[in-house]
């Protein structure tokens, strides 16, 4: 009886040890210990994240009520300051794994950003709908024209007022509720859609058996398609795909009609195909959810709701800059298609100008008209030569000089 007494106080110690030091060893839950707070990136797994966005929203929480509780009379530091920076870990995970989930987009990563969407999605709710958070906000934000406030903390709390505006604050609790459900549904389904887009792109390969069917590819590129279908288990051919690095030379250089043809409707038909990744019925109900948020908010549109917060005010300022615009983009585009459909009708194939040739043709049409190719000017565009021209134009306009920086630890992208 004894001994197993003994094992488990052991066991129980190993395991209060072991989440401690899982807690600890979390480089989310303090600043990031590296010169200018660089992210430690070497130290970020992503077991990481999840503990991190619950104890970022736990802090959050802590914070916010503390914010409520105060007996003092809401002013800006105690209400709209402490409210900007109620929430450390969260801003701090959230930073990393947003930019993580663009650049890097395992399907570890979005499997988790799925799973996070409607918590923090609630999370957000729970902030902007609090009725006792709202009331110190908008005491603060009464006093604006009384208070010594600089531009920035200007800017800060009209910022703030707003955004608990925009997000239902002023609503009766019915529509309070609706809101907080049209708002789960659409975190969830803008990563739907997006994770649709990218499975197609990911999935589409060109596989190229014949070496006729390179006409007109450069040689570096061939290289670099060889390669690619040598790692996709193809030696021999040539793998193009509907990445940009890949698409995008393909239609500029290839002389084979038929397989631009295939490369462009590929991409212009991501997520409508009828098949597990189609978005059709994704884009129904984000469009519909949308109008019906605008609505509950008390605009007639979507595009209203957002512009509301930009120059541009409204979707009829929008419509008559576009508009405006149109009329003169127009002409020239119709100037470019004549020109180019004079360079097919040259080759005698009785060919229409589409949208798959656009770019292939534009290409010869530079040659042609001024003897110069894309390829020729690349040497001049080197990385080196980029990276040397972008800092010397900071240094000339803004008087900052670029230091060579060794330490860091950079992301790895799987």
């Amino acid at each position: 009886m004894m001994i197993r007494k003994t094992l488990t106080i052991l066991a129980a110690s190993c395991m209060m040890y072991s989440c401690g030091t899982k807690t600890e060893s979390n480089p989310f839950f303090t600043e990031f210990q590296t010169e200018y707070g660089v992210p430690s990136f070497d130290k970020i797994k992503l077991e990481h994240y999840e503990p991190a966005f619950l104890k970022g929203i736990e802090e959050q929480n802590q914070n916010i009520q503390a914010i409520i509780a105060s007996p003092e009379v809401p002013t800006f530091n105690n209400t709209i300051v402490a409210l900007d920076n109620s929430a450390p870990i969260l801003d701090r995970v959230s930073a990393i794994f947003f930019n993580m989930t663009d650049a890097e987009t395992t399907d570890e990563l979005t499997e988790l950003s799925i799973k996070m969407a409607p918590v923090l999605s609630e999370h957000e709710d729970n902030i902007s709908l609090n009725q006792e958070l709202f009331k110190r906000v908008n005491a603060v934000y009464q006093q604006k024209d009384s208070m010594n406030l600089t531009t920035e903390q200007k800017r800060l709390l009209d910022k703030t007022y707003k955004g608990f505006v925009r997000s239902g604050a002023n609503l009766d609790a019915e529509k309070q509720a609706r809101l907080r459900e049209i708002n789960k549904e659409l975190s969830t389904l803008g990563i739907t859609f997006s994770n649709n887009i990218l499975n197609e792109n990911n999935a589409f390969q060109l596989f190229v058996d014949k070496k006729e069917d390179l006409a007109g590819l450069p040689e570096w590129f061939c290289q670099s398609a060889a390669e690619e279908a040598k790692a996709a288990g193809q030696p021999g051919k040539w793998l193009f795909t509907l990445h940009n690095a890949s698409r995008l030379p393909f239609l500029q250089y290839s002389e084979n009609r038929p397989l631009r043809e295939k490369m462009y409707k590929a991409y212009i038909n991501r997520g409508n195909n009828n098949d597990k990744n189609d978005n059709k019925e994704t884009i129904r109900k984000i469009v519909s959810l949308r109008l019906e948020k605008a609505r509950l908010l008390g605009f007639n549109n979507y595009a209203n709701f957002v512009l509301d917060e930009t120059m541009a005010k409204n979707d009829s300022n929008v419509m008559s800059l576009l508009n405006n615009l149109w009329s003169y983009a127009l002409p020239k585009a119709k100037a470019e298609a004549a020109e180019l459909q004079q360079l097919m009708d040259k080759e005698g194939k009785g060919e229409k100008l589409e949208a798959w040739d656009w770019w292939y043709y534009t290409e010869k049409l530079r040659k042609e008209k001024y003897n110069l190719s894309e390829e020729d000017t690349k040497p001049y565009f080197k990385l080196e030569n980029v990276r040397e021209g972008a800092f010397a134009v900071a240094n000339k306009l803004y008087g900052i000089t670029p230091v060579s920086y060794t330490h860091l630890t950079l992301p790895t992208i799987a």
